[in-house]
């Protein structure tokens, strides 16, 4: 046999072997060619100029670089560990390690270039569509246009073939180092099994769950006022960090194992065939695989808890836009207001108009104040608060002594909280005068730049307002009327969008459409990247713990071939096997729920006003998507079982 015939037997050998190292190749090349393509291509201005989205393009495919070359050294390594035994083959029958070399690397190279420009082809193909979602997420109203580009092309080749020529010096490294026998040692050798559970591995298994659990309940109390200033907040989250990262790895290292001995030990020794196919290696290898599990559960959270905010902020977007802005439009001067109103009854527009008077005051709020960050003000007892009178709120009547703020946004409640009831100070100009407080509902009433971003509004009796007027502290005064304007149709809302931009009236006056336009574009861009980012993780990690079943299933081969002479079948190994595989991808799955969960829900408030919907639907699918790998390792082992006997 020929050097080239041996070539292509091995490469037909390793392509049916690895199809999904291949997949996965071609996946990464055509995502990044895609993303590159995004960065050159002329329909993408708008996106650039609007949302900065070349920098941001441009940062995901370096990212998306990080992750596809460690996913390929990371298999590399594996696909080496298999083929030990036939490089020592080959050395046996006379071959130079410098021959065993050239014919590796031509067989890399043939099925590396050809997933490379399959991988192109299929980035080319698909880079429209890529564009149109990229299009329909962020609301950018443009064609999309299929072009090929010759700079992208020249940058996937360029960053592709400088990842090959690592892959090729650590493999040369490898044939050099190996020796004959060695070769032939690492199939037999195994992944730091161990017989027996000692008592340092059944501390460390405590002390990691331990760790975890500390961490998920201090996130708990994040933001329930435990924490009171920033230097602690920072301190706590640094906390977090730690103990559950330290604590994941701690818990691959010896909680699983400890668990699963605890287990095996409950039943006396007494274990079926499939007990026995799934906690024995769970116990056994678990252990050699914790920095690798550690750094997949802590990237899958993060890609978890990233997209999930992500989508937090892209699904509250509407609702978000009218807390901050309760009418369609806000303007703060009647010459403005009237130039818009004339400028829409010109287009046949109808629309409703309220008028709010608006007044600044000192109000001491200590003895209704539960809990706030002390750095938000110099004196967090006193708050410059706008005062509206109450008969511009419909329905509400106020006593001459009584007050009620308006405005509980998600943030606010978190980092400063109000008691139901008590009493405010509030303090003109030369007098203070002291209010029943009947306590704070969500209602928005002013758009969020006549109250200071997220501060609530002080509505009182109408006697008192008019006091207040005539005792002013003229430093504190800021706006003094608020206009709101709705539009009676909702399919004229974006054609007086385009009028109100037209005007180019000032920056003070706010448009509802215009908030939740751009806060879509924006988290559309970050959600459509961290997405894209995360699918790729997904299917790389998930090929990295295929590709470690498939060498675990091998190492296991023997085991099979005696099981199944001692009359045990297909069916009753697979039943064993489908519990493993639980295991092997349902504990990492798990964890890196819970540590995204727990994330979340911590500080999801900043984002948006829904949590539970966004949340679910972004780990719904990546469980479904995870559980594939998890499938196909099934398939695997049931195809190493067939061949075992």
């Amino acid at each position: 046999m020929s050097i080239n015939q041996l070539m292509f037997r091995n490469l037909k050998k390793n392509v049916k072997n690895y199809y999904l190292y291949v997949f996965a190749l071609i996946f990464s090349v055509a995502l990044y060619f895609a993303f590159v393509t995004l960065q050159y291509d002329p329909s993408m201005n708008e996106v650039k100029s609007s949302i900065k989205g070349a920098a941001a393009l441009k940062a995901a495919s370096i990212l998306l670089i990080a992750i596809v070359a460690i996913f390929l050294l990371y298999a590399n390594k594996l696909f080496m560990k298999r083929r030990s035994k036939e490089i020592g083959l080959f050395q046996l029958i006379g071959m130079t390690k410098t021959a065993i070399f050239r014919l590796l690397s031509t067989e890399n190279f043939l099925l590396y270039y050809g997933s490379l420009l399959i991988g192109t082809f299929i980035g080319f193909s698909c880079s429209k569509l890529v564009m149109m979602i990229l299009f329909k997420i962020t609301g950018v109203k443009t064609n999309a246009t299929l072009q090929f580009s010759i700079e992208a092309l020249i940058q996937t080749l360029l960053v592709f073939s400088v990842i090959y020529l690592v892959i090729l010096f650590i493999n040369y490294i490898y044939i050099k180092r190996q020796t004959i026998l060695s070769l032939f040692r690492v199939i037999s050798s195994t992944e730091g099994k161990v017989k027996k559970i000692s008592v340092l591995q059944m501390i460390i298994g405590v002390v990691g769950i331990l760790f975890i659990v500390s961490g998920y309940y201090v996130s708990s109390k994040l933001f329930d006022g435990d924490f009171t200033t920033i230097n602690e907040l920072f301190i706590a989250m640094t906390f977090i960090l730690g103990t559950v990262i330290i604590g994941t790895y701690l818990f691959y290292k010896g909680s699983v194992t400890f668990i699963a001995n605890m287990i095996r030990k409950s039943k006396g020794g007494y274990l079926s065939i499939n007990e026995v196919l799934s906690l024995a290696s769970i116990m056994f290898r678990m252990k050699s695989n914790a920095l690798l599990l550690t750094i997949i559960t802590t990237v899958s959270a993060l890609a978890i808890g990233l997209l999930s905010l992500c989508y937090i902020s892209y699904y509250s977007a509407d609702k978000n836009a009218k807390d901050n802005v309760p009418s369609n439009f806000s303007l703060i001067t009647t010459k403005e207001a009237k130039q818009f109103e004339q400028a829409l009854m010109a287009k046949n527009i109808s629309f409703s108009e309220k008028r709010i008077p608006v007044l600044y005051a000192d109000v001491n709020v200590k003895n209704i104040m539960e809990t706030s960050l002390k750095e938000i003000n110099a004196d967090p007892n006193i708050m410059t608060l706008a005062i509206i009178s109450d008969e511009a709120i419909s329905n509400l009547h106020l006593g001459k002594n009584e007050s009620i703020f308006f405005g509980n946004s998600g943030i606010l409640n978190k980092i400063i909280s109000f008691k139901n009831s008590g009493y405010i100070k509030l303090s003109g100009k030369s007098q203070t005068t002291t209010l029943k407080y009947s306590g704070i509902r969500e209602e928005s009433i002013l758009p969020y730049n006549f109250t200071s971003g997220s501060l609530p509004v002080a509505v009182v009796n109408k006697a008192v307002f008019e006091e207040l007027r005539t005792d002013l502290n003229p430093n504190l005064q800021q706006k003094s009327l608020y206009i709101g304007i709705d539009i009676k149709d909702d399919n004229n809302i974006e054609k007086a969008d385009a009028i109100f931009h037209k005007l180019n009236l000032s920056e003070d006056n706010l448009s509802r459409y215009e908030m939740s336009s751009s806060q879509k574009q924006n988290m559309g861009l970050v959600m459509f990247i961290v997405g894209f980012l995360g699918l790729t993780f997904l299917i790389t990690s998930g090929c990295i713990l295929y590709f470690k079943q498939m060498d675990e299933s091998e190492d296991e081969r023997p085991s099979y071939t005696i099981l199944r002479k001692l009359g045990y079948t297909q069916r009753d190994l697979l039943k064993g096997i489908q519990a493993k595989q639980m295991f092997n991808f349902g504990i990492p799955l798990a964890i890196g729920l819970l540590h995204s969960y727990f994330a979340v829900k911590s500080g999801w408030f900043f984002f948006g006003t829904e949590l539970w919907t966004p949340m679910i639907a972004v780990m719904l699918l990546y469980t479904i998507l995870y559980s594939i790998f998890g499938v196909l390792s099934v398939l695997y082992y049931k195809k190493v079982i067939k061949a075992a006997l």
